[in-house]
């Protein structure tokens, strides 16, 4: 089979096409190839197939390193599309790509050698209704909804970017102990479809720094979807403004929550 590894600020996953590569159980290979050790090594895999309406350019399918399917990957989309551009699978700009997550539209920036060198993704509008992400955590939105997990009560803000997040503001991301308390929450019953958990310090209202437990592949050095939660979550408390910069283990995003919403 060939594939190809692709990282966005960090967040690896090992891309396969679907237009010429036949793979018949995503799941067992999102597990073999994501082991660090005795496979490639990466935080799962992504399909990069045809799109299924004839008015998009490409499909997306993410598998986490337990090989759970993730409705969506901020960074993996990204990367989706500088490889369906500079492969030559569709030349158009901005790029529509389906995924389990809904409809994201992509706008490139290209090099002199005509590679993608920057990609800006239209995320849609995040998703605050509890039960529409879903959490049990408050009712009708989860704003520094209390939670109490290994000794700690986090006060954690929900948001769904087509897939379900937690994030908590605290004093001290780097001392946080992460790999304890992410797969405490992450598997908490308050959240029916399990949740990505993020800690997030404030530098400035227009400067964050973050941390991630992903849900179904542990601690990452980034997650898309994940800034961008956190992003609306430090609007909602007034942590920050909503055009943010934001740093995370792997590398910087810059996130804009418009007045459109999205």
């Amino acid at each position: 089979m060939r594939f190809t590894k692709m990282h966005g600020i960090g967040n690896d996953y090992v891309y396969v096409n679907g237009s010429s590569e036949s793979v018949a159980d995503p799941v067992s290979l999102a597990v073999a190839v994501s082991d660090r050790h005795f496979g490639i090594g990466g935080d799962g895999l992504i399909l990069i197939l045809p799109a299924e309406d004839g008015a998009n350019h490409a499909r997306m399918r993410v598998f986490n390193a337990d090989g759970s399917e993730a409705e969506m990957c901020g960074n993996g989309v990204r990367c989706v599309a500088k490889y369906v551009h500079d492969h030559g699978l569709c030349d158009a700009n901005p790029l529509r790509i389906e995924t389990g997550g809904g409809l994201r539209v992509l706008q490139l920036t290209l090099g002199e050698d005509g590679k993608v060198e920057t990609v800006r993704v239209d995320m849609g509008r995040p998703v605050l209704d509890a039960d529409a992400i879903p959490t049990t955590l408050a009712t009708p939105r989860a704003i520094l909804a209390p939670l109490t997990v290994g000794g700690l009560t986090l006060e954690l803000t929900c948001v769904s970017m087509g897939n379900p997040h937690a994030v908590c503001f605290v004093d001290d991301v780097e001392g946080f102990d992460l790999e304890r308390i992410g797969p405490l929450v992450e598997n908490h019953p308050a959240f029916p479809r399990r949740v990505n958990f993020h800690v997030a310090r404030r530098v400035g209202r227009g400067e964050i720094i973050m941390r991630t437990w992903e849900r179904g592949s542990g601690i990452t050095l980034a997650c898309g979807t994940g800034a961008c939660a956190v992003c609306v979550a430090g609007a909602l408390i007034d942590q920050t403004d909503r055009a943010v910069l934001i740093h995370l283990p792997g590398g910087d995003l810059t996130l804009d929550w418009s007045a459109d919403e999205h």
